[in-house]
């Protein structure tokens, strides 16, 4: 029963979900800083992985189809330098609160708007893990880092790391702000405009989640 509407915001959500899932796994892969943190910590963004590919595949289970986009561009340093790295994180968990409270207010049905409600908690938990490893970030690694540029292009201190009392909608009333926000991640043409490194790109690569908190595969979780 999902309309026109609905289906132009969970396509949106499913290649958000993807950048997502890619940005994690380049974290955790390839970034040195990563390898320094806390296990507690490390596990946190794993925990972060999955979680955003449980999203993608519960979006894919209601579009019937896969996201229309899967190579992905960042700024340069985004997988070497830690400040790049956590200021990308932010901006992007920005962007996709935003983007599941347009889904909030959207929606056709009750169960969208809920689903994308919770979901959207989620990638608020998300943007707080990532100023809360700023401050444990090795000397080496440039650490500790003490501010965070998110969406706005504002350094915001991450003390105290959540410092929102309420949601940043950022006005956006339509998924197509969404869009707009992240064609640099998506399209060769608009990230070299914004200054990307345009000589690399990443590939989504999906996976089949074990979700955290006892929950079980994601088959069961959603059957």
């Amino acid at each position: 029963g999902v309309t026109k509407g609905d289906l132009a915001i969970l396509g949106a959500a499913q290649i958000a979900e993807a950048l997502a899932v890619t940005t994690y796994t380049g974290i955790i892969n390839t970034s040195p800083f990563f390898k320094r943190l806390e296990a507690d910590d490390q596990g946190y963004f794993k925990a972060a992985r999955t979680e955003e590919m449980a999203h993608y595949l519960l979006e894919k289970s209601v579009t019937k189809k896969p996201t229309p986009v899967t190579t992905f561009y960042y700024p340069p340093k985004m997988f070497s330098d830690a400040q790049t790295t956590l200021n990308v994180l932010v901006t992007l968990e920005d962007a996709f609160i935003a983007a599941y409270l347009v889904g909030v207010r959207k929606f056709s049905s009750p169960d969208l708007r809920v689903t994308a409600a919770r979901i959207m908690g989620i990638e608020s938990d998300h943007r707080t893990l990532a100023r809360v490893v700023a401050p444990s970030v090795a000397a080496q690694d440039g650490g500790p880092i003490e501010k965070v540029t998110g969406i706005q292009g504002k350094a915001e201190s991450v003390d105290p790391p959540n410092n929102n009392t309420y949601e940043r909608t950022l006005h956006w009333t339509k998924i197509s702000k969404a869009v707009d926000a992240l064609t640099p991640f998506i399209d060769k043409t608009a990230a070299a405009k914004a200054g990307f490194d345009t000589s690399k790109s990443y590939t989504f690569k999906p996976f089949t989640p074990k979700l955290p908190g006892g929950l079980g595969d994601f088959h069961s979780f959603i059957g």
